[in-house]
């Protein structure tokens, strides 16, 4: 893992964003700041650089303005000549509007925000619509001139074949894999910037299945302890946590304090360090994710070198990373023993894929000792051509017998996907053989991750950090009118206007009278308006004693399959590298359509006059 900033560029690269703070959130002396350390002398030193960016953000954005009436919002272009004359170096990504334009058009044409993608993007839709153009004319050509069952390669480019394989024997011997397979294998791991000498790339069906598959296979007799760092609920890590209590694993969690939902430095640390005086005792697993997918917070690198230090194994969760941020200069310098990360096929259009679990060679001797049998056929999967191979035999009544290879391969649903224990082997036999061996030599191109390397590190990271500082300071300026108080709309949870945020948003919308709207009502409403959103639920919430008394009006409780857990529900948006300012500004808009006491009752309406028919809201 090896980064663009390094030596005397390493100063200057962390004040414009390439590499986020990573000594940030540690228990260090504050008096010191890590990259002051670095910085050279002058008045522009990292910490400066930062605090002048909160001001100019909150100050100049919206001075001295609060909005309480929807129709009151300046107009996107009034918003964006005032957005770019307080970041001016947006224009300068103006690269990414050029690729949104030519290759993910489709969102233009359909409205389209999208706010829920989590993971990396593979493919284009331009690249999917000139696939299916292809084969379609490639059909139309040879479909009168030969009687010969025919096999054609379409879109979506690749369909995923499920393994029964060990997966400590997998590691050991490997696997035979389709063409396809080696060369999306060889282009994620140039993606994510991981030499193939240190590690190994397994394909899982999907995140959770990475995780799960980690915790069946992990020796949690020998090193009896998970540790996890979320401060929300999180279903891959969910299903890794119930998987090792029954191997009888013994579960913490880090706390995050009220009401920033900063890691409570003091009760990790007792954590990670064991009372007991041996060091080279083994704790057990240690996962951590860079930052939280729902608040945008970042953490600091070196939790991840002291659990290590102290006898953990670590699993890094980069599943929330933005598309270029292992290119940082942190990641350079820790390596854990394992890695997982999610990709889909095509943004805004297709968020099926698969899930990745690297695992270091030089760790993946720990995993010898597991005598789970579960893992023998659990997630592990192969990736294949969608070949559809139509075989047309003429029958006694001149009709057709079809038969696709795709139908044969139907993608299990969730619940299936965490039963695979369950499948009998049997249902191997039904993936044909010309899925793996019937494939064409052509070269398999990712545009999506193509995009994101042209883009690079530096620009996303800026381009996120001014939208995403941007989207909250309007958020914060939304308030009820004819209150006293001064009621605001929206409260933000987790870091707000701040250099070194991740672009993601966790908040919740308030009426007039202070009481929380329904995100998942708030969600509906959002999509009713082609704004895609997702909801989340905050959770190990620490809350000290000046905090205590709204300890009962934050939290809520939600019942779960053995246990009832208390955390908070929040609306989340997550922005990507093709997120645009009209993206923010379309979210602001909708979400200031709140201030009108009747909203909600009008769209219920809207909608009954529409459809004939009562939408329940």
């Amino acid at each position: 893992m090896l980064s663009p900033c390094t030596g005397e560029a390493l100063s200057e690269a962390c004040c414009r964003g390439c590499c986020p703070n990573p000594f940030h959130g540690l228990p260090l002396d504050h008096h010191h700041h890590p990259h002051e350390l670095e910085a050279p002398k002058s008045p522009r030193t990292a910490a400066a650089a930062r605090h002048e960016f909160k001001v100019t953000t909150t100050s100049s954005l919206f001075p001295n303005a609060q909005f309480t009436n929807h129709e009151s919002l300046p107009s996107l272009q009034e918003s964006f000549a005032n957005f770019t004359k307080v970041f001016p170096k947006y224009l300068q990504t103006d690269q990414a509007d050029r690729i949104r334009a030519q290759d993910y058009f489709h969102l233009s044409l359909n409205n389209y925000v999208c706010f829920d993608y989590i993971g990396h993007g593979l493919f284009s839709y331009s690249q999917m619509h000139s696939c299916s153009s292809n084969v379609h004319s490639s059909a139309a050509s040879t479909s009168s001139s030969s009687p010969l069952p025919s096999v054609q390669l379409e879109p979506p480019f690749f369909d995923i074949c499920y393994r029964s394989v060990n997966l400590n024997s997998w590691l050991q011997y490997g696997s035979e894999e389709s063409e396809l397979e080696s060369k999306i294998r060889k282009r994620i791991m140039d993606f994510m910037n991981i030499s193939e000498d240190d590690y190994t790339l397994v394909f899982t069906a999907n995140q959770s299945s990475a995780f799960k598959l980690l915790a069946e296979s992990y020796p949690f007799y020998s090193n009896p302890r998970l540790l996890t760092v979320y401060d929300h609920e999180n279903e891959a890590a969910a299903l890794m946590i119930e998987s090792s209590k029954k191997r009888g694993a013994r579960v913490s969690s880090a706390e995050f304090a009220w009401p920033n939902l900063r890691i409570h430095s003091g009760k990790l640390m007792k954590k990670i360090v064991s009372k007991r005086k041996k060091k080279k005792k083994k704790r057990g697993l240690f996962v951590f994710p860079l930052q939280s997918k729902v608040t945008g917070a970042r953490y600091s690198y070196m939790w991840m070198s002291v659990a290590a230090e102290k006898g953990w194994h670590v699993l890094l969760d980069a599943t929330a990373l933005g598309s270029k941020d292992m290119d940082t200069l942190g990641l350079s310098l820790f390596k854990p023993d394992f890695l997982i990360c999610s990709f889909y096929k095509i943004f805004g259009e297709n968020p099926s894929g698969f899930g990745c679990l690297f695992v270091k060679k030089s760790s993946a001797p720990v995993l010898s000792g597991s005598t789970s049998s579960v893992s023998t056929i659990m997630g592990i999967v192969s990736l294949v051509p969608p070949v559809r191979q139509s075989v047309v035999e003429p029958q006694k009544d001149d009709t057709a017998v079809n038969v696709s290879t795709s139908e044969l391969r139907k993608e299990p649903s969730f619940s299936e996907i965490i039963e695979l224990e369950t499948l009998d082997e049997s249902s191997q036999s039904k993936f044909p053989e010309s899925s793996i061996s019937g494939e064409s030599s052509k070269v398999v191109e990712c545009k999506g991750l193509d995009h994101a390397d042209a883009l690079g590190l530096i620009l996303i990271s800026n381009r996120a950090r001014y939208l995403i500082n941007w989207l909250a300071n309007a958020l914060m300026n939304l308030h009820h009118p004819h209150s006293e108080t001064g009621i605001p709309l929206v409260r933000i949870y987790g870091p707000k206007v701040m250099f070194d945020r991740g672009p993601s948003l966790a908040f919740n919308v308030f009426d007039w009278n202070g009481t929380k709207i329904d995100p998942a009502l708030v969600q509906k409403l959002a999509d009713r308006h082609n704004i895609s959103l997702s909801c989340g639920f905050l959770q190990n919430i620490f809350f000290s004693g000046e905090y205590e008394q709204e300890r009962v009006t934050v939290l809520e409780t939600r019942s779960g399959t053995n246990e009832t857990r208390s955390g908070l529900s929040v609306v989340t948006a997550a922005l990507g590298c093709l997120t645009n300012f009209e993206d923010t500004y379309r979210l602001w808009a909708f979400v200031s359509r709140f201030l009108d006491a009747d909203f909600v009752e009008k769209e219920r309406w809207r909608y009954m006059a529409l459809n004939q028919k009562t939408i329940e809201i």
